[in-house]
């Protein structure tokens, strides 16, 4: 297809919830609905995918980035209460069912990760769920001081799915069970200590961006071009933050937590014996920074879904030995489960519509749990012929 000049491109093209245009021969596809925190809609989802695929038939264009409109943030993830909606009016399928929003956002997210042109995110604020399908598929992903990042599925009864049994396998196992389980809210410095980002910048930093953007040169190689526009050169890093280079966020409070996170989420554990571990700790005397943060994982786990808590463990560690297709058809499988016949509708209930934040949960307490639930949550619903992903990566 050929380019019209950028200039021609400046403004925006899209719809009002998506915004395109292209500066210097890089697009960027602007997540458009600030006062939702840009999450996504199944429209927005769509229009995403139509302009994903401009741009690699665009031979002009040389690399795309995606960012969210508004100082608050790159996206918060799906529009969960319109997929509550649709579950409980029953509009499993057809074309603007809760499935293929899944199945659209699924593929969408597959094909970020595998796209053939330089792809970056800027997790700038509130970077959450459905955001970090998007997000996690750049080559260059760009936290910043202002970067709130979590997965925080299982508290509304769901696993964290847009290809997260991928995108936290990166971590050390321990890690991605914590982090995958208790939902924990992670900073742009977090992000970095375990390889969801790959820079950490000031805010402020990205807040003129494009200027550098138009003076940059993508003549040579355009992911080293990129990169020297979004991170921060040495002496500006030092006067924004007094820090080393590619420390321009605070220190990660992730990493102090390491050991604690090593000693209570090994991969044998379940939840369970986590749960008995934590409380069985709390017990005794611990320093005060110990003690909260015992205390606040345990008040995860034992507040959100059992079910989706342990079929999460389980998805977590068997999606370490798939390759990424393999991981979102597991991921819709369960996903299928949660919202027919699980908690998701309740969790949504509790925390988003009714807000009373008691969700009943069945079962309650994941003593009451039977093996023979989780393993039917993980067993796919549909043949492998007849799943709606079984052409992914083909």
């Amino acid at each position: 297809m050929n380019a019209t000049p950028a200039s021609a491109q400046a403004v925006p093209e899209a719809g009002p919830d998506v915004l395109f245009r292209v500066v210097n021969r890089v697009a960027i596809v602007t997540l458009n609905r600030p006062a939702a925190l840009n999450a996504l809609s199944h429209a927005m989802v769509r229009e995403i995918a139509v302009l994903l695929e401009r741009v690699r038939r665009d031979d002009h264009i040389v690399a795309l980035v995606l960012e969210g409109a508004g100082p608050k943030g790159f996206c918060a993830g799906g529009d969960v209460r319109a997929i509550d909606s649709l579950a409980r009016a029953g509009e499993r399928l057809g074309e603007n069912g809760w499935q293929q929003f899944f199945v659209d956002e699924y593929r969408l997210d597959f094909a970020l990760h595998t796209f053939d042109k330089p792809l970056v995110a800027l997790l700038d604020g509130v970077t959450m769920g459905g955001g970090m399908g998007l997000g996690q598929a750049a080559a260059l992903r760009v936290a910043t001081t202002r970067t709130k990042i979590a997965m925080p599925e299982t508290r509304i009864g769901m696993l964290p799915d847009v290809g997260a049994t991928h995108f936290l396998a990166k971590m050390p196992v321990e890690t991605e069970l914590y982090v995958g389980l208790t939902g924990v809210l992670l900073t742009g410095a977090d992000a970095l200590h375990c390889n969801l980002a790959d820079v950490c910048v000031p805010g402020e930093w990205l807040d003129g961006y494009e200027a550098r953007l138009a003076q940059a040169s993508f003549d040579g190689d355009v992911p080293e071009a990129l990169r020297r526009v979004f991170d921060v050169p040495r002496d500006v890093a030092g006067d924004a933050s007094g820090d080393a280079p590619g420390t321009q966020a605070s220190a990660s409070a992730l990493a102090a937590h390491a050991p604690l996170i090593a000693r209570y989420f090994g991969r044998r554990a379940r939840v369970e014996q986590i749960v008995a571990s934590l409380r069985a700790d709390l017990e005794h005397a611990q320093p005060e920074n110990v003690r909260a943060w015992l205390a606040a994982t345990l008040e995860a786990l034992t507040h959100y879904s059992p079910t989706m808590l342990e079929v999460t463990r389980e998805a977590l560690l068997r999606g370490r030995q798939m390759t990424l297709a393999e991981n979102f058809r597991m991921e819709l499988g369960i996903v299928a489960r949660a919202i027919e016949e699980g908690d998701f509708c309740e969790g949504v209930r509790a925390h988003l519509v009714d807000k009373d934040r008691k969700p009943r949960w069945a079962p309650a307490t994941l003593s009451e749990l039977r093996e023979a639930r989780v393993q039917h949550f993980l067993c796919s619903p549909w043949r492998a012929d007849t799943h709606p992903l079984a052409d992914l990566g083909a």
